[in-house]
């Protein structure tokens, strides 16, 4: 089970700072131990330096200390010959040299040695200078007890291991608090985003107004909410478009069949209603397969399946199958594409295509024309579907391929369609990794254009 992240932050936060007093208590540990080992450095070698200018003067070089003033840091002292006998010495340490005779053989230079001297508590440190008099050479030994010494420094460290959980504790509960304050944002973010519910989707999380990393999270989830909401929208509208127009063809199809029922019915008048009735059924047939491809697209993009077709020829089957309509319509269809293979999907550019031209078709009066041109420039391939109808109405161009987007006109009239067509084009068209427009052209009709990258 993992760690609220409130406790895994506090802990983290705990484990850095004991580690930060860990290290900074050593490392003032060792600096005070080395300042209190240099302070008594200097006074040993300042008091040895005064007994190496007495040498030779008739008394005693230096005062005698008793073994109490020793016991609590004083200095003591003895002046051994070469041979390591005491010429002169503090009273508590003058029953034995402090250093022996076979060690100070080897003695040039001052050194300071550390060890037990007899009649002084504890460990002491030891400063030895050797001097060169007419009389011959001597060394002044000089010596202080480290007792002082190591009760500050057991001091020092009975405050580090007192007073540093004592800091680590209060650093943890303000760690703990300020994780909490925080997150407290974020956990009213949480509970918001836990109110919203399918009664109440327009419901936004409150953003704090820091500016900060809390405050820009709760603007992109605000954001995304928002772009739920649309895709929400969107679907119910499709739902409820769908809805509406599968029922019209469905309360013709039920009445054509309930009106052949009610009553004996010639065998002309049987066929007329069976007539009605296959149309009302290719309609929704049509609808449905429109739908089935919409609704499986990702975000209006349908899935292709690339092979090799002529241009020329996908785009004249699309429009035989609409020539004999616009021959009744007498409207005059061309096409006009080079004889040249493109990779694409042949079936879905030519639902696209289809659309396309069924739409002009309706739009296109007695003596007009539509004309399809399809081209190639480099990678891509452009098939435009120009007519002399009526052309789009100026507000509907904006949302022309939404999905059960129609003009006025079209709603007006109850002209045939659900609105899918152009909603198809352009997710035939996004598909491919093109493009889809609609313009009017200023002479007056529409023009389409399909644009897919279709790589060679």
């Amino acid at each position: 089970m993992r760690l609220p992240i409130r406790l895994r932050l506090t802990l983290a936060f705990a484990l850095s700072m004991a580690a930060l007093l860990a290290g900074a208590g050593s490392f003032l540990y060792l600096h005070l131990a080395s300042d209190l080992r240099g302070s008594v450095d200097t006074a040993l070698r300042a008091q040895a330096d005064v007994l190496a200018a007495g040498l030779g003067q008739h008394g005693p070089a230096f005062g005698d200390t008793g073994t109490e003033a020793i016991q609590e840091g004083a200095p003591f002292a003895q002046i051994l010959d070469a041979s390591g006998r005491i010429l002169e010495s503090s009273e508590p340490v003058a029953r034995a040299p402090l250093v022996p005779a076979s060690s100070l053989r080897s003695v040039r230079d001052p050194v300071v040695v550390e060890l037990a001297v007899p009649g002084v508590e504890g460990t002491s440190r030891l400063y030895v200078l050797p001097v060169t008099e007419a009389e011959g050479s001597a060394f002044v030994v000089v010596g202080m007890s480290l007792n002082s010494r190591q009760e500050i420094l057991s001091r020092f460290v009975l405050i580090l291991v007192v007073g540093g959980p004592l800091a680590l504790l209060l650093a943890s509960a303000a760690g703990w608090f300020i994780a909490g304050a925080a997150f407290r944002p974020v956990e009213r973010m949480r509970r918001e985003a836990a109110a919203i519910s399918e009664s109440d989707r327009r419901r936004r999380l409150p953003v704090p107004g820091s500016g900060d990393e809390v405050a820009r999270l709760g603007a992109t989830l605000n954001s995304m909410l928002d772009r739920l909401q649309g895709a929400f929208d969107r679907e119910r509208r499709f739902v409820d478009d769908a809805s509406h127009e599968l029922r019209t063809p469905l309360t013709i199809l039920k009445a054509e069949l309930d009106i052949a029922l009610s009553r004996a019915r010639t065998p002309q008048e049987m066929e007329a209603a069976l007539r009605s009735a296959s149309e009302e059924a290719d309609r929704m047939a049509s609808l449905a397969d429109d739908l089935l491809v919409y609704s499986r697209s990702d975000g209006g993009r349908v899935p292709v399946h690339r092979e090799d077709v002529r241009l020329s020829e996908l785009l004249g089957e699309s429009a035989a199958s609409f020539w004999g309509r616009a021959e009744q319509s007498g409207v005059r269809l061309d096409v006009q594409a080079p004889a040249l293979t493109v990779r694409v999907d042949a079936v879905r550019l030519r639902q696209a295509v289809d659309n396309v031209i069924d739409n002009a078709l309706r739009h296109t009066g007695p003596g007009g024309w539509i004309r399809v041109v399809g081209e190639r420039h480099a990678e891509q391939v452009r098939v435009v579907v120009e007519d002399s109808g009526s052309g789009f109405e100026p507000d509907f161009l904006s949302h022309a391929f939404d999905p059960f987007a129609r003009g006025a006109r079209d709603r007006a009239e109850a002209a045939p369609g659900a609105g899918l067509g152009l909603a198809i084009v352009q997710a035939v068209s996004q598909a491919h990794g093109g493009q889809a427009t609609v313009e009017n052209r200023p002479e007056g009709g529409a023009r389409v254009t399909i644009v897919l990258r279709a790589p060679a």
